[in-house]
């Protein structure tokens, strides 16, 4: 999301005859070309992009004219050109995740963003997941103050689902749809180390993250492959931990440097009103978020989503966003457009 609106753009336009056998067509500028000559130098990276584009547009917007497809295309350079080579942290779960539909959205967004150059990083949780398992196994999910109540026999198929099971197939997923994924979690390369939580007395091995080391992730950002991070680390004696989601995307947001942190959610941001749906804050800033909170708009599950976005900004990450991951294509939307799809928090 930008605060300017989209700039004017030539009206000329040419096909890239980098694609075999495309009819995509950009328009012919010099910022456009810029934009996307080392894309287009790159076979695999050309390949990508053509398969994402293809995934994202196609059959729906075969329909409308050529030079309605140019516009839309043309729109979202000026947003391309700002986030190129920046990393953008997102965090998977929710509506996105159970839909098939939306996870297939999710996934182009993601191949899409990561074939024009941006650093993608992203999270997931799989709380329907394991307490689907759970029910295999005939054990009751509990939870305290909306995290999960996690003892030894419960932090097993936490792991055995989240890293095993959600993880790789996310990874194949990505791989599928024209991109590089590896599948990793917070325990791989002491990239996360975990301590228990406060309350670890009743919570179990639910931990908080006690450091960051992203040495692993910086080679594979760097070469625009796309790190699937499963929310489990360990501390420093081996013990495992279950670790919130958005507490892992946060830290990670931080601790890379991140430009953006987005966490998708099940409603569609932080609203004015929690019982008016059309009360939507599209942009607001640190205090102004404190405020809300400590006026009692911000409650329940969004207050802990708030906490992580205004940590990561304390951390230096530019803006954090909760978007609505019930709308298809929300990071498109978030990213490539003047409207965005939720809120973002600012510094």
């Amino acid at each position: 999301m930008l605060a300017a609106k989209t700039l004017p753009f030539p009206s000329r336009i040419t096909k890239v005859s980098n694609f075999p056998d495309s009819n995509l067509i950009f328009p012919k500028s010099v910022p456009a070309i810029k934009a996307n000559r080392n894309i287009l130098g790159n076979p695999f990276q050309a390949s990508c992009l053509k398969t994402a584009l293809e995934s994202v547009v196609a059959p729906d917007i075969q329909s409308f004219p050529a030079a309605t497809r140019v516009k839309i295309l043309s729109e979202a350079l000026p947003f391309i050109q700002k986030f190129r080579g920046k990393t953008i942290v997102v965090k998977y779960g929710g509506a996105a995740m159970k839909s098939e539909a939306l996870q297939a959205s999710v996934i182009a967004d993601l191949v899409l963003l990561s074939c024009v150059g941006m650093r993608i990083v992203f999270v997931h949780g799989g709380g329907p997941e394991i307490n689907q398992w759970l029910g295999k196994l005939g054990i009751k999910p509990n939870f305290l103050n909306g995290l999960r109540v996690t003892d030894a026999s419960t932090m097993e198929i936490v792991s055995m689902v989240l890293v095993g099971k959600v993880n790789k197939h996310l990874v194949s997923l990505i791989n599928k749809a024209g991109a590089t994924a590896v599948g990793l979690s917070g325990i791989d390369g002491h990239l996360l180390t975990a301590r228990p939580s406060p309350n670890s007395e009743q919570l179990g091995f639910v931990g908080d993250i006690a450091s960051v080391d992203p040495s692993v992730l910086r080679p594979l950002i760097d070469n625009y492959h796309i790190p699937v991070i499963a929310s489990v680390a360990a501390d420093k004696r081996g013990q495992s931990y279950n670790i919130n989601a958005d507490t892992a995307a946060g830290e990670l947001a931080a601790a890379l440097g991140a430009e953006k942190l987005i966490l998708l959610t099940d409603v569609a941001g932080i609203l004015e009103d929690r019982n008016d749906p059309g009360s939507l804050v599209k942009q607001i800033d640190i205090k102004g978020v404190k405020k809300m909170t400590d006026d009692g708009k911000v409650a329940g599950g969004m207050i802990p989503k708030v906490n992580c976005c205004v940590r990561s900004l304390a951390q230096g990450v530019r803006t954090a966003s909760i978007i609505d991951g019930r709308l298809e294509h929300s990071l498109l939307l978030e990213i490539l457009t003047d409207e965005g799809a939720g809120t973002m928090i600012t510094g």
